[in-house]
């Protein structure tokens, strides 16, 4: 073989070499290519279900806040409203109060107060300016025990010394007062009973305010 046949053979096989050496190196590519691309769509996916989850924990919070702002918005509401009602309730126990100063210039109102107690014998408190009220119909407060309690005449002693407070004026509007009645208790102190207006009104008032706030507040409420 002469040297040109040498040279055709040496270049046929770098012909082989060079056409072997492109199509390794068009399959790396391609391979390398189809593998970037299943990479990229993974990331782009796991991007996405990133943006989702950030997406939908920001709307629960958004809808949590918002339901804590109802909450607390209707709450407020609430308290606002019993605050309201609480007025006009406290309005009518103030009337009430009120108007029991006309009940003390009617001396014979105080003439129940005993058979509350229905003791033989007891101590009776009231006020230094209704004591002559008291005193004018103690003696028709005891026949009229006697008779309905069928015992003999009672022994009341009226407390000269404790008096009950006076009524509520402008100037002294947080002290104690008493709107009149009287606090009857016997001798032993065991028993007492406070017969005043102010704790009638109390009593009354505990009693009836259920009833009290139907009336006045079902109808809108149910509106």
């Amino acid at each position: 073989m002469n040297d040109a046949d040498v040279g055709k053979q040496i270049q046929q096989m770098v012909r082989f070499i060079l056409q072997e050496a492109e199509e390794k190196a068009s399959e790396i590519s391609v391979a390398a290519e189809e593998e970037f691309n299943i990479e990229k769509l993974q990331l782009v996916e796991s991007e996405k279900r990133r943006i989702r989850q950030d997406y939908e924990r920001k709307a629960k919070q958004v809808d949590v806040g918002r339901k804590i702002e109802y909450s607390t918005q209707l709450n407020a509401a609430r308290i606002k409203v019993l605050r309201a009602q609480d007025g006009v309730v406290g309005e009518m126990k103030e009337d009430a109060g009120k108007s029991l100063l006309r009940v003390t210039k009617d001396a014979t109102a105080y003439r129940k107060s005993l058979l509350r107690l229905r003791e033989p014998s007891v101590v009776l408190r009231c006020r230094e300016a209704d004591r002559g009220h008291v005193e004018s119909v103690l003696e028709a407060a005891k026949k009229e025990y006697a008779e309905k309690a069928k015992v003999n005449l009672p022994k009341i002693l009226i407390d000269g010394k404790v008096y009950l407070p006076p009524p509520k004026t402008a100037r002294d509007a947080h002290g104690p007062f008493c709107s009149g009645g009287v606090v009857i208790a016997s001798q032993d102190g065991k028993i007492v009973c406070n017969n005043t207006l102010d704790a009638r009104v109390e009593i009354s008032f505990k009693q009836k305010l259920p009833e009290i706030r139907k009336k006045l507040f079902s109808q809108k409420v149910s509106q």
